[in-house]
């Protein structure tokens, strides 16, 4: 057994082969034709027998029939073998015991070992295609197509629709020249519809659909009948076995085109077409069942939808859209139930222990680091943001209606989240109960609630220490604010609106340069904290460094373009650095985003009366009256520019307006009666003079006017008058002198008060106060040198606020969560700007 058996040489290391070629002579198969018995074996019937399969041509060198006088030993029979590995004629066979890869006949004729076969020289030349046949034309248009359409897909994704419908239509245009060439060259039967009806998106059958994506790219371009229409010819080819769930796509341009009633046909069309094995898009079918019913108001319907979904495939916004279902049709009980299932439904996202390292492997450091905020993380950081959403709003619509009060259900609701996975929104829903507290107007219940998480964990104490200053702020308790401000800042200092809290109270003490300093922190902690960077700029302009609040108000206007506070400010600025162009332009843009603001309108005319442009002033001081007819400032500028423009009786009805808003001023009731002399209406002067006395019986000015027409008119009254006016003229004489020695004794220690009691009265309208604001504007016109065209020295005592200067100027407050929407309620420019 073990004689064929050859051991390599222990001393021989050159010949690493020595003993593998041996083999049983029995296997050999070169000497066949010599062999005596195998050459009798072939001329019985069996070898005359034809073969069973035609004999395949061989490359191989055909062997030559070896002869006793050949240069190989002839054998008696197989046996007679030589052994394997010797050496014949100077060639070594070789190491395989059958034909080797590369080895021939030519070998033994002394011929190199020629292993890859180099020695044949390289292959012959491929034949060259004939382009100009059909089916290479075919070929290539159908390549161009398919290109066509992958570049509308690419188009499509980057958001550029108008090249995608481009590429679509010439995608379209090909396709019907390529059916055409088609049909020249084939049979219609063997045309292959597969391109014809290619698009994006693979199809459950695996066909690709020119049309399908040609009417994506008319929907998305809001082409809706033309999508229409191309949805239609792919639907009623009846070769496509899938082309009816094509329907859903037109469900929803029907539903875009608010056209219900053929949206939920198409809808229930194509759920009717799709098995039931496909149960994520029936899913998604009955979900859009049911917003459409929501959206006819057929609330029934839209529950049964609902509830569909929620017990085979439970997720979050049909969750949400149940409980708006039951909220409409006020079933109390059904709204708790749905508020459950929305707190059941699974996130199915990974914890938040698996991205912490366990260990100090700098390999697994590595890979916990590479994915904490990689694409699936951020994916699950917007899962869990949608579901507290969703959890937050239907807390806050059902809590009211779900109880007795709205205290009770946000308890019941708390109890609900914290029972669930969501333990962290019980917290939120806690200060939520209190911005809602807060707008309904009782603040002392908002404050007691915030004041419960004083001894929370650290970032619920400072959100809550940061509501509860942003209240107090607002209600001008700033020692109460800095106190919670400063409670918030030690809890968590990395909070920024706990730091803009804090420099909000330094900034109502006046402290600009600390106040600034904690602005700064909370804007290097928060980079998009805006309240921050808008209290700065104020900071800025309190402590008139002008560039640098303009480079804050600019950097802001980068961040909000259409914010009207950050507009306002940035006039503001140039109006201070004396460039009114600057200051128009902008508040040119404050109007376009805020039209109807009356005070932004009134500068504006300010801003072109000081240029000289009376046209344009007119027009905006005239619409800021339109808007605000209270505005004590405007109506007195419109009057005098009627007197100005001398339309006296134009200028009555302004007056007579400023007489309403401000009655005990005896000085518009003056300019009254002085446009109807100016126009030529005497009695109407005289009787409106009557009346002024009536109601002002000490005003001089009155009396000198009276007895100035009844002179002119030749009353008898004049007299009665001219005595008044003297004794009045008197008593005013005497006053003056005892003041003045009250002054002279006291040594002028006394500081001047602002006006005296006639002109407290309204009734000292001397000529020496022209550099008042009315009489300043009427110093032009002709007869400016009549008493009744003098004002008081007094500023007009008027009750209205300017709402928007000190509104605007104030800082902004930050509120923690969700109260970032009422933070700035009282500072919005707008049509609530009437005076309290």
């Amino acid at each position: 057994m073990m004689q064929n058996v050859h051991l390599a040489p222990e001393t021989d290391e050159d010949d690493l082969y020595s003993g593998y070629n041996d083999y049983n002579p029995t296997y050999d198969t070169e000497e066949l034709e010599n062999d005596t018995a195998f050459q009798q074996a072939v001329r019985t019937s069996h070898g005359r027998r034809p073969p069973v399969t035609a004999k395949i041509p061989s490359t191989a060198v055909p062997r030559p029939i070896a002869t006793g006088y050949g240069s190989k030993t002839s054998l008696a029979s197989s046996m007679g073998r030589p052994v394997t590995g010797a050496i014949q004629d100077g060639v070594t066979r070789p190491m395989t015991a059958v034909r080797a890869a590369g080895f021939t006949k030519a070998a033994l004729r002394g011929s190199a070992f020629d292993l890859l076969g180099q020695a044949r020289g390289p292959a012959p030349p491929l034949e060259a295609k004939t382009e100009d046949s059909p089916e290479e034309k075919i070929r290539q248009l159908e390549k161009k197509v398919n290109e066509l359409v992958e570049e509308s897909c690419i188009a499509n994704s980057c958001g550029d629709l108008k090249l995608a419908l481009e590429k679509a239509k010439d995608a379209g245009r090909k396709e019907r020249v390529l059916v055409r060439q088609r049909e020249q060259v084939t049979t219609p039967e063997n045309i292959n519809l597969d391109l014809t009806y290619s698009v994006p998106l693979r199809l459950m059958d695996g066909k690709y659909y020119v049309l399908f994506n040609l009417a994506s790219q008319y929907s998305a371009n809001e082409m809706y009948a033309e999508a229409l229409n191309t949805y239609q010819v792919i639907v009623k080819n009846k070769v496509f076995s899938n082309a009816g769930r094509l329907k859903v796509n037109m469900g929803n341009i029907y539903l875009k085109q608010r056209n219900y009633s053929k949206a939920i046909k198409f809808y229930r069309m194509a759920l009717d077409q799709i098995p039931s094995v496909h149960k994520e898009m029936r899913i998604k079918i009955m979900q859009n069942i049911g917003i459409t019913f929501i959206k006819t108001g057929q609330y029934s319907d839209a529950i049964n939808s609902f509830e569909h979904v929620m017990s085979m495939a439970p997720n979050l916004k049909a969750g949400f859209n149940l409980i708006l279902s039951y909220f409409a049709v006020g079933d109390q009980e059904k709204m708790k139930k749905a508020f459950q299932k929305l707190i059941a439904v699974p996130l199915e996202i990974d914890e938040d222990d698996k991205y912490i390292s366990p260990s100090d492997d700098p390999h697994t450091n590595l890979v916990i680091e590479a994915i904490k905020n990689d694409h699936l993380r951020q994916l699950e950081h917007e899962r869990k943001a949608m579901a507290e959403k969703y959890i937050m709003t239907a807390a806050k619509l059902i809590a009211p209606v779900i109880e007795t009060s709205f205290a009770v259900g946000y308890d019941w609701c708390v109890e609900v989240v914290k029972a669930s996975q969501y333990v962290e929104l019980a917290n939120d829903l806690e200060i939520n109960k209190a911005i809602t507290y807060l707008r309904q107007k009782d603040f002392n219940q908002a404050v007691e609630t915030l004041k419960t998480f004083e001894k929370k964990d650290s970032r619920v104490k400072s959100a809550a220490a940061t509501n509860l200053s942003f209240l107090y702020y607002l209600e001008n308790e700033f020692a109460q604010a800095s106190n919670y401000a400063d409670l918030a800042v030690n809890s968590d200092r990395y909070n920024p609106s706990a730091l803009t809290n804090k420099g909000n109270t330094v900034f109502a003490n006046g402290d600009y340069e600390k106040a600034s300093e904690f602005y700064k922190e909370a804007l290097r902690n928060d980079s998009s904290c805006t309240e921050a960077l808008y209290n700065i700029g104020l900071t800025y302009k309190k402590l008139n460094r002008l560039d640098e609040a303009l480079e804050c108000f600019l950097k802001l206007h980068a961040i909000l373009r259409n914010s009207a506070q950050v507009l306002y400010q940035i006039a503001n600025v140039y109006e201070l650095m004396e460039d009114p162009n600057q200051a128009i332009e902008w508040l040119m843009q404050l109007i376009s985003v805020v039209p109807t603001d009356s005070r932004a309108l009134s500068k504006l005319g300010e801003l072109y009366d000081s240029e000289g442009d009376k046209s344009q002033a007119f027009q905006y001081y005239y619409e800021s009256y339109r808007y605000f007819p209270s505005n004590i400032e405007v109506i007195e500028w419109l009057g005098a520019y009627y007197i100005d423009t001398h339309f006296c009786e134009k200028a009555i009805q302004y007056f007579e307006r400023a007489s309403l808003i401000q009655p005990t001023q005896v000085k518009w009731q003056l300019m009254i009666a002085s446009c109807f002399r100016r126009s030529g209406n005497y009695q109407k002067a005289l009787d409106t003079y009557k009346d002024i006395h009536r109601k002002f019986p000490e005003n001089v000015e009155c009396l000198r006017f009276l007895v100035h027409l009844c002179t002119d008119i030749g009353l008898k009254e004049v007299q009665e008058y001219a005595t008044k006016l003297k004794r009045l003229e008197k008593m005013k004489e005497i006053r003056e002198q005892r003041i003045k020695s009250g002054r002279d004794g006291s040594g002028g220690s006394r500081s001047k008060k602002e006006g005296s009691a006639s002109s407290d009265s309204g009734q000292n309208y001397s000529a020496s106060s022209k550099g008042e604001r009315l009489s300043a504007k009427l110093r032009g016109l002709p007869g400016t040198n009549e008493p009744y065209e003098s004002s008081s020295n007094k500023e007009i005592d008027a009750s209205y606020v300017d709402p928007l200067g000190p509104q605007m100027e104030r800082p902004k407050t930050a509120a923690k969560k969700r109260i970032d929407e009422d933070d700035f309620a009282d500072e919005e420019l707008g049509d609530d700007l009437l005076p309290e």
